[in-house]
């Protein structure tokens, strides 16, 4: 079996208009642009790398990455030079919120569903015209070599079982703004063009789930299936990949009963105002 890599670049946040009055602390937006410039291809950089992601001369980043350092964000190698992100980033995401309270339902459940299928199991929302991965339950494929997404990551809604079943199911306004974004092709077979994902979009909505073959990464397949809670309103979506011979069976997926059945449970436990 031929070892397969995907690449994913980094989506950044999105622009919001200064409100009137209000300006901008321009050390903290720099400061901010330089913690956004890690991603999971590249979590360990030089101070140059950092510098030109980030837009600045190497003397303004160093004296920003030294801050950034002290208040325990940034960890720096000494012996290497490079920069990484610090355990700080992680007491920080602690505290957010999106997705807390599915992912604290939805990890017993997808375990099991890991353990049944022999599947890399996904949970996603959706956020700002993305699908941003809330937990992960990953299961070991052999010969296999790929970026698998962590928790935190985001990715846009044209590629991947679980983010094109979001693409399905999100609203009309919603549906409008994620197709507005770039859309990056990730094999050959990605799909980038927006009228063709609304026409997609249609289709998964009537038919309930997602079957995604290579257009994340050549060789991988990927079953998606939306999450309701009790009050009909989405939630998120729950999606398993493998080796496209160990999902797909004569152009069927399999489990897709068990995946039902998974967001079925995961949804009726979702309690919302």
């Amino acid at each position: 079996m031929a070892k397969t890599q995907a690449r994913a670049r980094p989506i950044r946040a999105k622009t919001i208009n200064p409100k009137p009055g209000v300006p901008i602390v321009r050390a903290l937006d720099r400061g901010i642009a330089l913690l956004r410039a890690f991603d999971r291809a590249k979590p360990r950089q030089t101070l140059t790398e950092l510098a030109n992601s980030a837009g600045l001369d190497k003397g303004t980043a160093r004296r920003l990455l030294h801050t950034l350092e002290r208040a325990g964000l940034i960890d720096h190698d000494e012996l290497s030079g490079l920069y990484s992100l610090d355990v700080g980033v992680l007491e920080l995401a602690s505290s957010v919120e999106t997705g807390r309270e599915l992912r604290e339902i939805a990890a017993p459940y997808m375990s099991e569903l890991t353990e049944r299928t022999g599947t890399t199991a996904y949970l996603w929302v959706y956020h700002e015209g993305t699908a941003l991965c809330v937990e992960r339950v990953r299961a070991s494929i052999q010969n296999v070599q790929a970026a698998w997404f962590t928790v935190g990551s985001r990715t846009t809604l044209n590629c991947g079982a679980g983010p094109r079943t979001l693409l399905g199911f999100i609203t009309p306004e919603q549906l409008k703004f994620a197709l507005s974004l770039e859309l990056p092709k990730k094999t050959p077979v990605s799909q980038t063009n927006p009228k063709l994902l609304a026409r997609e979009a249609s289709a998964i909505r009537e038919r309930g789930w997602e079957l995604a073959i290579d257009d994340f990464v050549v060789g991988l397949a990927a079953l998606g299936m939306p999450i309701y809670d009790r009050q009909e309103r989405l939630v998120g979506s729950v999606s398993i990949t493998t080796l496209t011979a160990q999902l797909v069976k004569e152009g069927k997926p399999r489990h897709l009963d068990l995946l039902k059945k998974t967001a079925d449970e995961i949804g009726f436990r979702v309690l919302r105002d």
